[in-house]
């Protein structure tokens, strides 16, 4: 099939490679000529596992095309997905422009049938909004072609959204009751007949159901996280072990251990905007998502669950500090540093005088940009930011390693190592990777979210020391 994909961020560019991958002939249209230059000149803008081998296989093949050409995308798909962003706008609401625009895009362009699919996570009701850009400009133009709107919402998680896309747990896909509408679902169903041989996967509905799902489903997710993080700060104040408790209510299969880890809040480009999204849509008619609202406020109030840590073991004036942070992307596997905890964590240190030497495995550079923009009120902070070359680098000479992203290559560190460059093993991990009975007998002071602290032998000796006066 002839397939159009509009916008080339992360959803558009893993939707596109995967369906060339199957054998669609796919054209990808971005506004962004930088963009479009990084991709034909063999690059990838974004982070992806297995992502570039599969543009590069199937652009070889020429499968796979990019291009700011609107004329020549529109004019190539039978099938146009529209996949660019929708950022929040002031109010939490997802702001659309993006998706009009290229939906009148189609309208200007169009010469005969189009499934438009709607892959941008987008409230409820947008399609209505998406149908009425096309057909205004078909009116402008003085044609009429038929078509019909779709939505298809991409359940995909970063740092493995290409076997999400290419091993499924459900395809949704919302159409309209009339004729055009079982046209286009005729379309999708041929489309990812490749995705059903094994068992049924999509779950066929009506636009808005599919729509709401998406949101619903992240939503839920995000609830999930934040009722951990809630019980991990309780399970601090009464001295219980929340990996234990993990352990306990994941082993109730009507539960599941799925996204019930404790730790210094969610991030990236889909649980803070799709929360607060869904917040909006409920308040514009007329209803209160007290729950959700609750999600949010303490998910930002979870950022601060490290800072707060520090503090209050090194107290409140951090001048002179030295720290080494291990991770800055939202979570492993990306570069994404959209609404990541590390953002917050290092102002924090920042404002409180520290200087701050960072590490991730991918996401330095996205990480300058990042933090140049945060902190370009504050020049002087911004000169205590330093970023290493490796997690080793990092640590040295540093007053406590704060960790705040679980990478692989953070979980089995040469423990010997790191306590000889630090100046005292002092440990903050957002992330609970380590046991804290087995980091006592290191002689590792280490502090984790919603676990007991563990004294080593030196620690206790020197708590004694200062009981005693």
């Amino acid at each position: 099939m002839k397939i159009t994909i509009i916008g080339t961020g992360y959803v558009g560019l893993v939707t596109g490679a995967c369906l060339a991958e199957i054998g669609n002939d796919v054209f990808c249209l971005d506004v962004d000529q930088h963009k479009i230059d990084i991709l034909n000149g063999g690059g990838v803008p974004i982070h992806e596992p297995g992502l570039k081998e599969l543009i590069d296989r199937n652009r070889a093949s020429r499968r796979l095309q990019f291009s700011t050409d609107v004329a020549a995308s529109v004019a190539h798909g039978d099938v146009q997905f529209i996949a660019v962003g929708t950022p929040p706008d002031e109010d939490g609401s997802a702001d659309l422009q993006y998706v009009l625009a290229a939906a009148r895009n189609i309208g200007s362009h169009m010469d005969g049938f189009k499934v438009v699919v709607d892959k941008s996570t987008v409230p409820v009701g947008t399609a209505r909004h998406v149908r009425a850009a096309i057909e205004g400009e078909l009116r402008r133009r003085g044609v009429r072609h038929e078509f019909s709107v779709v939505s298809n919402p991409e359940f995909l998680k970063e740092g493995a959204a290409v076997d999400d896309f290419m091993r499924p747990d459900r395809i949704v896909i919302g159409s309209d009751a009339d004729e055009l509408g079982e046209r286009a679902r005729e379309q999708m169903k041929r489309l990812y007949a490749p995705f059903n041989r094994n068992h049924e996967r999509t779950r066929h509905m009506d636009v808005r159901s599919a729509e709401f799902t998406k949101y619903a489903a992240n939503a839920m997710l995000a609830t999930r996280i934040s009722f951990m993080n809630e019980l991990a700060n309780l399970a601090d104040l009464v001295g219980a072990d929340i990996e234990a408790v993990r352990r306990g209510v994941g082993s109730d299969p009507r539960i599941g251990y799925d996204f019930l880890y404790a730790g210094a809040g969610y991030g990236g480009s889909c649980f803070p905007k799709d929360v607060r999204a869904l917040v909006q849509t409920a308040a514009e008619h007329g209803q209160a998502l007290r729950i959700l609202e609750a999600v949010e406020a303490v998910n930002q109030q979870q950022k601060d669950v490290l800072i707060n840590k520090i503090t209050a073991r090194l107290g409140a004036d951090l001048t002179g500090r030295r720290f080494a942070v291990w991770g800055l992307a939202f979570k492993p596997n990306t570069d994404d540093m959209r609404e990541a905890p590390s953002r917050k964590l290092v102002t924090g240190l920042l404002e409180r005088g520290a200087t701050v030497c960072a590490y991730d495995p991918v996401a330095i550079n996205e990480a300058r940009r990042v933090f140049a923009h945060d902190l370009r009120d504050t020049p002087e902070a911004h000169s205590r930011l330093s970023f290493a070359k490796t997690q080793t680098e990092s640590v040295d000479g540093a007053d406590a390693l704060v960790i705040v992203t679980e990478w692989k290559v953070f979980k089995s560190p040469d423990f010997s190592e790191l306590t000889q460059a630090l100046i005292e093993p002092l440990i903050f991990d957002g992330r609970n990777l380590y046991e804290p009975e087995a980091m006592a007998e290191l002689g590792i002071e280490y502090y984790s979210v919603g676990r007991p602290y563990v004294p080593g032998v030196e620690h206790a000796a020197r708590a004694l020391r200062v009981a005693q006066g």
